[in-house]
C-alpha cells in the first residue's frame, strides 16, 4: 500500500476553499482500489480481498457516485465555473475488476454533473488476464473509449519477478479484440526488473511494435520502500539493478519507438498524446474520486481518506477529503519546471524568471547539449538530456537566487 498521506489543513466545515476560476480545462480521476494479487513492486493504494474489510466491490461505485455529487456542491459553493470534462481516467488497482454496468453508472453520473467535451477521452487501465471479448464489448458500451493495458514485459521470467499474473502470449489477442471493438489502445511497459537482460528488454520492445497500438508508456522500475521487491533487494536475495543498463534500455526503446513513427511527447511516453496525462503535466484542474485520490484546482490540493472503509464511511457522513493545502506560487513554479521540462513543448522561460534562476545557468545546459530553446520562449530537454531531466531540475533550483 502507498505511504502515509500528507498532514495538510483540516477540511473546512463550510467547504469553502480558494478555488479561483481560470483558463484550465477540467478532468476527473476515479480510483478503483481493488486487486486480486498485489504485485511485488507496487506501492499504489490498492487492496486485496483479505485487506478490504467489509467493503463490497459490487456496490463500491455508489460511494464514488456520492463523492461526485459532493464535488458538484463544493465547486458551486466556491463559485467555480462548472466546465465540461475533457478527460476521465479510471485507475487503480485493477479497474476492470468492476463490472461494465458500474462504469456506465459512473460515466452517466459525471456527464450529468458536468457534461462532456465532444472529444472527451475516457480511459480505463486493465490487466490482460482479467478481460475477455464480451467484457470489452460491454466496457465500450459503458462509455470507455480508451484502454491502457498493463503489459510490462513479454518475458515470462520478468513477469514472474514482478509478480504479474498474466500470460504474455495472450496479450496480442486481448489487444486485437480491443482494437476490433474500437478502443484507442495504449500499453504500459516496465524496464529494469532485477535479472532482466538488455536482450530481454529488446524483445519486449520489438514485440510491442507489432501490436498496432497508438500509445506506449515505458517506465523504469522504481523500487518503493516497503514493497516485497524492495525488501528482497535490500536483503540481497535479488541483485540490485545497474543504472547504466537502465540507460541503455531507455535509449533502445526511444530509438525503436521514434524510428517507427511513435513521437515522444513526455520522457516516458510516445505516440498519440493522452489528454489526461497532459492535464497533469500542465497543472490543469482535476477532481480525484475514490480512496486516497488527490485533487488539484486553482493551486489548491486535497486528498481523500486512504482506506476504502474509511473513505466509504466518510462519504456517507458528508466529507471524503482528509485534508487540503494551498500551494505557494513558488512551489507551483517549481512543479511546473519539474513536470513541463519533461515534455516535448518544454517549460516557459517565465517560470525560470519566477524562480530567479540565472540565464547563465540555463546557458550551461544548452552548451552541454542537454537543453535546447523551443518556440514560444520556452526550453526543453534534448534527447541526450531526457535521462538527466530530474538532475537538471535540481541543479537549476539549487542555482536560484533566493
Amino acid at each position: 500500500m502507498a505511504g502515509p498521506l500528507p498532514e495538510g489543513l483540516p477540511w473546512p466545515s463550510d467547504h469553502r476553499l480558494n478555488l479561483s476560476n481560470s483558463e484550465s480545462t477540467f478532468h476527473a480521476y476515479v480510483h478503483i482500489p481493488f486487486c486480486d494479487v498485489r504485485c511485488g513492486y507496487c506501492d499504489f493504494n490498492t487492496y486485496t480481498a483479505a485487506e478490504i474489510g467489509d467493503v463490497r466491490r459490487g456496490d463500491f461505485h455508489r460511494a464514488l457516485i456520492d463523492e461526485m455529487k459532493f464535488s458538484r456542491k463544493v465547486l458551486e459553493a466556491n463559485n467555480y465555473q462548472i466546465k465540461p470534462l475533457s478527460s476521465i481516467f479510471f485507475g487503480g488497482g485493477t479497474p476492470t475488476l468492476f463490472e461494465a454496468r458500474q462504469f456506465s453508472e459512473l460515466n452517466s453520473q459525471l456527464k450529468e454533473m458536468f457534461g462532456f467535451e465532444d472529444d472527451i477521452e475516457i480511459t480505463s487501465e486493465a490487466n490482460p488476464d482479467n478481460v475477455n471479448l464480451e467484457y470489452l464489448r460491454n466496457l465500450k458500451q459503458s462509455g470507455i473509449n480508451r484502454i491502457s493495458f498493463g503489459v510490462q514485459s513479454f518475458d515470462p521470467e520478468v513477469l514472474m519477478v514482478l509478480d504479474r499474473t498474466h500470460d504474455a502470449a495472450r496479450v496480442p489477442d486481448v489487444i486485437g479484440w480491443a482494437k476490433e471493438i474500437g478502443f484507442r489502445v495504449s500499453i504500459d511497459l516496465i524496464y529494469g526488473a532485477p535479472g532482466e537482460s538488455l536482450e530481454s528488454w529488446k524483445k519486449t520492445v520489438d514485440t510491442a511494435m507489432t501490436l498496432g497500438v497508438e500509445h506506449i508508456s515505458a517506465y523504469a522500475l522504481i523500487l518503493e520502500a516497503g514493497t516485497k521487491l524492495e525488501r528482497k533487494i535490500r536483503s540481497g536475495e535479488i541483485a540490485q539493478v545497474d543504472d547504466d543498463l537502465l540507460a541503455e534500455k531507455y535509449e533502445y526503446a526511444s530509438e525503436i519507438f521514434e524510428t517507427s513513427g511513435f513521437d515522444w511527447y513526455e520522457i516516458s511516453n510516445w505516440g498519440v498524446p493522452s489528454i489526461h496525462n497532459q492535464a497533469y503535466w500542465r497543472s490543469m484542474d482535476w477532481w480525484g474520486y475514490g480512496p486516497g485520490a488527490h485533487s488539484h484546482i486553482s493551486g489548491t490540493r486535497w486528498w481523500n481518506r486512504k482506506h476504502p472503509v474509511a473513505y466509504r464511511d466518510s462519504v456517507q457522513s458528508g466529507t471524503p477529503a482528509q485534508a487540503y493545502e494551498e500551494v505557494s506560487k513558488g512551489s507551483i513554479a517549481e512543479e511546473k519546471l519539474l513536470l513541463e521540462l519533461r515534455t516535448l513543448q518544454g517549460v516557459s522561460n517565465q517560470v525560470l524568471k519566477d524562480l530567479k534562476i540565472p540565464p547563465s545557468e540555463v546557458a550551461k545546459f544548452i552548451a552541454r547539449g542537454l537543453i535546447e530553446p523551443k518556440p514560444g520562449n520556452r526550453i526543453a530537454v534534448t534527447k541526450a538530456g531526457r535521462l538527466l531531466a530530474d538532475g537538471i531540475v535540481l541543479e537549476l533550483l539549487s542555482a536560484a537566487e533566493v
